[in-house]
């Protein structure tokens, strides 16, 4: 969510599938990421103190230097090093998704009918509200009953130029039972 910045597309053009079509203020959205970034990049020099010091403690155990235990919790600090590493690089990933969301994308290629917000308008994520839809126009799916011999012939037909190119009979019912007039 934030408050929109720019509206991208003109009501009533075609829009791609992917195509930018609002774009949000994301101030928050890239301090949250350089945030998460340089938390990983702590997380980093953490774990690679905690490495050497896990390596030098393996070697000093031997050595009888230092305790079993002691090289016990320079090993187990490495490995929540490791786990310390994991959680700041998926939150990182999570600031950057978030961060890629302030840019509103068509979901498919079509015409865009009216926008309901404007520039300056406050939109929050799930809301129940589409911001804009589009309409799919290049795709028609239709159910057709009949028998798999009429199709097939139906088919043969229109392949050799015959009665069915162009001179078939069609009854379209809609859904309400009703047929449709043309």
């Amino acid at each position: 969510g934030g408050i929109v910045k720019r509206v991208l597309f003109r009501e009533g053009s075609r829009v791609g599938a992917g195509q930018a079509l609002y774009e949000l203020d994301d101030a928050v959205y890239r301090v949250a990421q350089r945030s998460a970034e340089a938390a990983r990049m702590r997380a980093e020099a953490g774990l690679e103190t905690a490495r050497r010091s896990a390596e030098r403690g393996t070697e000093l155990v031997k050595a009888h230097m230092i305790s079993v235990q002691d090289n016990d919790n320079l090993q187990s600090s490495l490995h929540q090093a490791e786990a310390d590493l994991a959680a700041a690089e998926a939150a990182a990933d999570s600031a950057r998704i978030n961060l890629d969301y302030a840019r509103i994308s068509a979901p498919i290629s079509g015409r865009i009918g009216k926008s309901a917000v404007t520039q300056g308008a406050l939109v929050v994520a799930n809301q129940p509200d589409a911001l804009a839809t589009v309409q799919q126009l290049d795709t028609v799916y239709v159910d057709v009953t009949q028998s798999s011999g009429e199709w097939l012939q139906l088919q043969q037909e229109l392949a050799a130029g015959g009665k069915g190119a162009g001179h078939s009979q069609v009854r379209i019912t809609l859904e309400d039972g009703s047929a449709y007039p043309l």
